[in-house]
Order: structure tokens, then C-alpha cells, then sequence
């Protein structure tokens, strides 16, 4: 590409330049053509007079006209005012026509020096014709005419021409190397430009035009780096949103798989008790009042499927409202355990607290406290073994960033989460036991709920389990008012 864009260049510069010459040799021809007629009509002006006023005698012989004639290294011809050819250093006068019509003679004859170029009449051949007056006075009855052949003049206008031609091609021949050289130069810039704009139209938005220092090209490359970078970081993001769009979708087709799963097991138990009640088993004193406990079973799990769903869906349109306020620590926990110390008693499950430093303060909203702290313990409660302990408590905790916050944490005795589920804990419908989650009862939105209700907090929640050694549940609060508005941002990502 570089050798292409160098060829045409330089062709470019090789035409201008023969356009050069051509102007040149027309110009310079043109000015020494009347340089030359100018000089020798002048010289020729000066023999001429120099013969009319000491060598020219009358009556005139023929044998003088020719010596004078050699002399003057051109051609003599004397007319009378009449137009006869008197004398002539050529030929016979007396056979000459009548040279009275002449521009030359014409003007001698009215006392001026006249002058002409023309093809001779006589003999064929272009001359320069140079006519003086022989007597003093506005009407002289004699005229002198000198005559030199054109080819003489032209000959001389040939070698000054070949001469211009051969400086000027000279003086052309570095400026062709110095714009071989740029053009070099140039063609190498402008291959570089069109490579990297057809790597831009190939889509390598990474790939970068060296540096081009100084000129327009030079203003060209930055643009185009310019341009190049702004397009990369476009396709970045489209390609970031066009990510998070796919993501969203799976999410959303999970979503109404797992919602439409959740909901058609509890009403395909409730659609076929209701049914087995209406076909006569109503009436059935053994079993009735069984089936209709697992028909208000199944009710709950649709009530509190649909409270979790509907708690989400404020979380994520930021519809939910806060209302932030500083509570003694101890005491926010210690009311939110003594509501689930009967449900932990019916499994004799005891539930001891660690209630940290005392007289600590947290600020948050205590109902979204309290549901995050209930759906810990609810989940701690189903999955320890009876006869066993659930240890909550809190301690403060200074940040990397140096804010103070509160660290809660609900511990069980149950079997433990293996490590490959930990990461997937907090997302919505995840069991790591799904059978078993769904005997309990679970709607799979609880540790959804508290880490979107935490995080709406700024605070942050994970979990810390070994298999057979039970689980950990963590999560912070702010000490102080860390400006957090009112209304739950919407989440990051919908999990």
C-alpha cells in the first residue's frame, strides 16, 4: 500500500513538474523571441543608417549594393518614394514588383524606421525586414531596407530554449528528490492512516495508530486514536449491557420458572384435598380434619411466598420505605429472640445470646431489623437438631474506611453448607436442599430478603459454614446516620 500511495504521489509531482516545463519553455520562448526580434531589429536599424550616411552614394551600382549587403551580413534592397525597386542586392530589380504596399517602406517613406516579419515574396523564405529613410524629413523620396532570414533567429531561440529547459530540469531534479523523499514520507503516513481505519472497520477497537508527530496527519492519528478509543469503550459497555440484559433474562426466565414451581406444588395440594373433601371424604371422621390442615398447610406457604415475593419487589422498585433511627443494640436483639424463643422451645432448641458491649447503639430500621434477624432464626431453628443451641449476638466492628458499624451473627448447630453453595446462598429460590427446605416449609426468598434489607442499609452479610459443623450467618449495620435516604435503592442485580 505504502509503494501504490508513493507511485501516485510521485506521479503527482512528475506531472506538476512537466506542466512546470511546458509553462517555462512557452514563457521563455515567448520572451526571447522578442528579445531577439527587438535586438536584431535595432541592430539591423543601426547598419542601416550606417550605410546611408557613409558608404551609400548615388548613382547606385549594383556591385556596391552587394558588397554593402555582405558587409552588413543581410539582405539590401533600395525602393523609391513610388514603390520601384531601385537597388537590390539578391536579384534584378527590375524584374521586382512594386514595393509601395510594404509595412516597412511605408513607414520609412512618412520619416520613421520601419519594421516587419514576413515570408518573402521573391524567393520564399521568412525574413525580418528593417526599412530607414535615406533623406532627412517627414517625405523622403529614398528608403534603405535591410533583411535577415528568420531561420537565424529561430536557431538562436532554439538554443536559448534547449538552454532554459536544461537549468530548469536541473534546478527541477532536487526538488523531485526532496519530493520523492515526502512523498516517501507521507505515503508511509497515509498507508499507516488507512491501516488502522481498516482495522476500525474490521472492529479491532484496540488496536492503537502510532504516534504522528506535527502536520494535519499528525491532528489526523490523534483523532483517530481519539475516535478509536471512544468506539472501544462504547462496544465495551454495549457489550456489558448487552451482558447484563442476557443475565437479567436468564434471572427473569428463572424467576418464573422457580415462582411458577413454587406456586403450583401448594395449589396442586390444595386443588386435590379440596377435591378428595368434596368427593365425600369431608364426611370421613378419620381423615378430614387432616386433609383440611394440609389444605391451611399449603395456604400459608402460598401467604408467605407471596409476602416474600411482594417485600422483594419494593426492595427492587424502590418502593419500600425506611425508617431510620438509632436503638440501643442489646435491646433491638434481645426483643426480636424472646418472639422466637416458644418456636425454638416446641423443638427444644435453646437460643443463648451474646450480647457484646453493652449499651451499644445501631441506626436502622427496626422492622427491616427485625424481619432480617427473624428469617436467620427461623432458618436456624429448621435446621438444627432438637436438643440443640442457636447462639446470636453482635460486636462492633470498625471498617476499613474507618466507620464504626455493628456485627450481628446467628449461629446454628446444624449439618453445614458445602463451600460450592455458600457463594449462591443469598440468591432467590436457591435450596441447598431442596426436598428437604420445601418439608420445612421455606420459600427460598429469606436470604434474599436479608441481604437486599442489609444492604439497604449499607451494610454488608455472608456466611461461614464447614460441613457437620454448623452455619454462621453475618451482617453489619451502621453505628451513625451515614446519609442512607429513606427509600431502598434498587438492587444491583436482581438474584
Amino acid at each position: 500500500m505504502t509503494a501504490r500511495i508513493f507511485l501516485k504521489l510521485i506521479a503527482v509531482v512528475v506531472f506538476l513538474g512537466g506542466i512546470a516545463l511546458v509553462t517555462a519553455d512557452v514563457l521563455a520562448s515567448g520572451v526571447a523571441e522578442r528579445y531577439l526580434l527587438a535586438h536584431l531589429t535595432s541592430a539591423l536599424e543601426g547598419k542601416g543608417r550606417v550605410i546611408v550616411q557613409e558608404h551609400l552614394t548615388a548613382p547606385l551600382e549594383q556591385e556596391e549594393i552587394r558588397q554593402l549587403a555582405q558587409a552588413a551580413e543581410a539582405r539590401l534592397t533600395v525602393a523609391a518614394s513610388d514603390g520601384r525597386v531601385l537597388a537590390e542586392s539578391e536579384i534584378d530589380p527590375a524584374g521586382m514588383e512594386n514595393h509601395l504596399s510594404r509595412p516597412e517602406f511605408q513607414a520609412a517613406f512618412q520619416g520613421r524606421v520601419g519594421s516587419d516579419t514576413r515570408s518573402s515574396r521573391t524567393i520564399g523564405i521568412d525574413f525580418l525586414y528593417v526599412a530607414v529613410p535615406m533623406e532627412p524629413g517627414p517625405r523622403p523620396r529614398l528608403a534603405l531596407r535591410l533583411a535577415m532570414p528568420r531561420k537565424a533567429v529561430n536557431d538562436d531561440i532554439h538554443t536559448i530554449r534547449t538552454r532554459i529547459l536544461q537549468s530548469v530540469a536541473l534546478a527541477f531534479l532536487p526538488a523531485v528528490m526532496i519530493a520523492a523523499f515526502l512523498a516517501r514520507r507521507i505515503a508511509g503516513r497515509l498507508s499507516s492512516v488507512i491501516a488502522y481505519a481498516g482495522e476500525l472497520a474490521n472492529g479491532n477497537f484496540q488496536a492503537r495508530l502510532p504516534a504522528i508527530t506535527g502536520g494535519d496527519l499528525g491532528v489526523l492519528s490523534q483523532k483517530l486514536n481519539e475516535t478509536g478509543v471512544k468506539l472501544e469503550r462504547t462496544v465495551q459497555q454495549l457489550q456489558t449491557e448487552h451482558a447484563e440484559l442476557d443475565r437479567l433474562e436468564r434471572v427473569r426466565r428463572d424467576f418464573v420458572i422457580n415462582v411458577s414451581h413454587e406456586l403450583r406444588t401448594p395449589l396442586a395440594s390444595i386443588q386435590g384435598y379440596a377435591e378428595t373433601l368434596i368427593d365425600g371424604a369431608l364426611y370421613d371422621e378419620k381423615n378430614n380434619l387432616r386433609f383440611l390442615n394440609i389444605i391451611r398447610h399449603n395456604a400459608e406457604r402460598l401467604t408467605g411466598l407471596t409476602a416474600d415475593l411482594l417485600t422483594l419487589s419494593r426492595l427492587e422498585l424502590r418502593t419500600k420505605e425506611f425508617r431510620f433511627a438509632s436503638f440501643h443494640t442489646a435491646e433491638l436483639l434481645g426483643g426480636v429472640v424472646d418472639t422466637f424463643r416458644p418456636i425454638a422451645d416446641r423443638k427444644h432448641v435453646t437460643i443463648l445470646q451474646d450480647l457484646g458491649e453493652d449499651g451499644s447503639e445501631v441506626f436502622c430500621d427496626s422492622e427491616a431489623f427485625y424481619q432480617v434477624v427473624s428469617n436467620l432464626l427461623d432458618n436456624a431453628v429448621k435446621y438444627t437438631p432438637e436438643n440443640s443451641t442457636i447462639t446470636v449476638g453482635f460486636r462492633p466492628v470498625t471498617k476499613p474506611d474507618g466507620a464504626s458499624t455493628i456485627e450481628f451473627y446467628v449461629r446454628d448447630s446444624g449439618m453445614g453448607i458445602p463451600a460450592e453453595d455458600q457463594s449462591r446462598l443469598f440468591e432467590r429460590f436457591y435450596r441447598v436442599d431442596k426436598a428437604r427446605s420445601r418439608d420445612l416449609g421455606g420459600t427460598g426468598l429469606g436470604l434474599a430478603i436479608v441481604k437486599h434489607l442489609v444492604r439497604a442499609h449499607g451494610g454488608d452479610v455472608r456466611v461461614e459454614s464447614e460441613i457437620g459443623q454448623g452455619a454462621t450467618f453475618f451482617f453489619t449495620l451502621p453505628v451513625d446516620d451515614v446519609g442512607i435516604p429513606e427509600q431502598a435503592p434498587a438492587s444491583a442485580a436482581i438474584l
